[in-house]
């Protein structure tokens, strides 16, 4: 449980920091590497086109976000996005 709740707090800040930062709002450089992979995968798994991937998607396309679909989806919308998940990925060990 502390665990969780540290992952939560961590994630928030995250996203905090990077929202904060001018550069969030500069225009995107081309994925390479693992970032075009997860890119790829999530268009492919998000089956509607919406750029949101349902708990359900997931379980289908992309298991292993399925598995901490809950820790990714920390305002629990229901959906993850893109974005979470490249932010997620990019900040595991």
């Amino acid at each position: 449980m502390f665990i969780s709740k540290f992952i939560r707090q961590t994630a928030i800040s995250v996203v905090i920091a990077v929202l904060s930062s001018s550069s969030a709002f500069a225009a995107d450089p081309p994925l390479t590497g693992r970032a075009k992979e997860i890119a790829e995968r999530f268009a492919a798994a998000d089956k509607n086109h919406d750029g949101k991937l349902t708990l359900e998607e997931a379980k289908a396309g992309m298991p292993r976000i399925a598995a901490a679909f809950d820790k990714i989806d920390t305002e629990d919308r229901g959906y993850v996005t893109l974005e979470q998940i490249q932010e997620v990925a990019a900040n595991a060990p």
